[in-house]
Order: structure tokens, then C-alpha cells, then sequence
């Protein structure tokens, strides 16, 4: 007897079958490459992401706090690598060949607040630019420098004079001081 069309698959079935799955195959193959290559292009590194403030479909994290310092903030990223949490500040539109000071800075409040947060010190922090990612030692002479500057700016705000140290009118409408100086341009 013959074989109907109810009977299961024919040759012709089986054979689309097997193409649609190597069609498939191909498909997550391109797509993997492509996160390969989108993940290389970022500059991060390959690692589990604790937390994240850069996405507009998500609930913020709570910052991190360090009561004794009376800082708080959220790095863009934060990450674990080989054991240590690591933060990282993303600037998208910055191109350097090397870090600007107060980007390190910033960067190193983070670590500092990984640090009272956690209770480890981080290593390093990362600092990626447009075309370059930059890793950031968190050494104790920069601690001891984020330091003095978190105390000189409370000195600057406590002061009742604010001395302009620039003739830059977009820099000083930028100031959040603006309202208190009464150099401003």
C-alpha cells in the first residue's frame, strides 16, 4: 500500500526539517558573534553585573552610602571580578588618551563606597570612554587624595566668599555655586 498524506513525514518533510534547523543553527550562531563583537566594542570586561544605573527599563539601585564620609552615590556599573566588586563609570561621549583627574576622582568615590559598602577594597576601578577603557588603580595614595579633596570641598562650601577661578561663561553657568557667587559671569 501506499503511503498517504497522514501517514508521517515524507522525504521532502524530513529534508526541510533538517534545513530548518541548520537555519536556526546559523541564526544563533550569527547572533552569538555579534554579542561577541558588541561586548568587545564596550571595552568591559566579561563578568557578572551586580548592579547597573544606565538603563531607562529598570528601577534604579539604591546608592551605595558611606555614612562616616557622608558620600553617596551609584556607579554606572557595578561588577564582579575574580572575586571583587568593581566599579565602573561610563563616559560616552569623552575621547582621551588618558583619564581626566576629576573623572578619577569620581571613580574613586565609587570604590570608596564599594568599599564601606562591601567591606573589601576594590582593586581598580574602570573608566570607559568613547574608544578607550581605562583601568584605574584604587591605590591608598588615591584614596588619601579623594580624601583631601572631599574635605576641600566641604571647606568651599562651608566658606562664605566663593572666589571665581575662571573667565569661562559656559563653565560658570554650569556651577552649581552660581547662585552664591557673586563673581559670577
Amino acid at each position: 500500500m501506499g503511503r498517504g498524506l497522514g501517514d508521517g513525514p515524507g522525504p521532502l518533510t524530513a529534508l526541510s526539517a533538517v534545513n530548518l534547523a541548520l537555519v536556526l543553527i546559523a541564526l544563533a550562531l550569527l547572533l552569538l558573534t555579534g554579542a561577541v563583537l558588541l561586548r568587545r566594542r564596550s571595552g568591559l570586561p566579561w563578568a557578572r553585573v551586580h548592579a547597573e544605573d544606565v538603563s531607562a527599563q529598570h528601577t534604579p539601585e539604591r546608592p551605595l552610602y558611606a555614612q562616616r564620609y557622608g558620600l553617596s552615590g551609584r556607579p554606572d556599573y557595578l561588577i564582579e571580578q575574580d572575586g571583587a566588586m568593581i566599579p565602573v563609570e561610563v563616559k560616552p561621549s569623552r575621547r582621551a588618551l588618558a583619564p581626566y583627574e576629576s573623572d578619577v576622582m569620581q571613580l574613586a568615590a565609587y570604590c570608596l563606597l564599594v568599599e564601606e559598602h562591601y567591606g573589601e577594597t576594590p582593586p581598580y576601578g574602570l573608566l570607559r570612554y568613547a574608544d578607550n577603557t581605562f583601568r584605574c588603580p584604587y591605590t591608598p595614595a588615591i584614596r588619601a587624595q579623594l580624601l583631601a579633596t572631599i574635605e576641600n570641598m566641604r571647606e568651599l562650601l562651608e566658606a562664605e566668599a566663593v572666589a571665581r577661578s575662571h573667565n569661562a561663561p559656559a563653565r560658570c553657568a554650569g556651577c552649581g555655586l552660581r547662585d552664591e557667587c557673586d563673581e559670577a559671569l
